[in-house]
């Protein structure tokens, strides 16, 4: 079994692209926690009432009303799955023996879970479309949904520019 270490990575291997792919990481995983932290939508109901909404504080906000089920789904897609996919590409990139069986195995799990990377940026889509279509509220979208699709957007770049390398 071969141990964890940078010197036979990708990383180590492609000194500079190694630099800027890392680079981009950290981007992705500072978009990702604007996107949480920041608001997503204004909604403004009656022209009177105004109400911002964060992811972070979407999923609380579902949870203290008893739809765990949706929080769950929710943090889970948009929380714990993007954070685990920047964690294994920078795992897969700068620490893992290219040869190894462990990072095949987590070769295999970026490709066959990168296809639900937009889900969550979709649903937030389809809750602005529908507060927007209703007569009686606006919505404003705020910067934290443009980050957090923009931290999922270059966290698949990333993912695919890595794939061209273990191929």
């Amino acid at each position: 079994m071969a141990a964890i270490g940078f010197r036979n990575s990708y990383a180590a291997r492609h000194p500079l692209t190694g630099v800027l792919v890392n680079l981009l990481l950290l981007l992705a995983v500072a978009l990702l926690a604007l996107g949480l932290k920041l608001p997503l939508v204004s909604v403004e109901k009656f022209y009177v009432f105004g109400n911002t909404v964060s992811l972070l504080s979407a999923i609380s906000q579902l949870w203290q009303e008893q739809e765990r089920g949706l929080a769950l789904l929710l943090g889970g897609f948009s929380v714990v799955f993007p954070v685990i996919k920047l964690l294994l590409l920078f795992l897969v990139w700068n620490l893992e023996d290219s040869s190894s069986n462990r990072h095949q195995r987590h070769l295999r799990w970026l490709a066959t879970y990168s296809k639900w990377s937009m889900l969550d940026v979709f649903v937030v889509a389809l809750l602005v479309v529908t507060v927007k279509l209703g007569a009686l509220a606006q919505a404003q979208v705020e910067f934290g949904l443009y980050a957090f699709a923009a931290s999922v957007i270059l966290t698949m770049l990333v993912s695919a520019w890595i794939g061209r390398y273990t191929a």
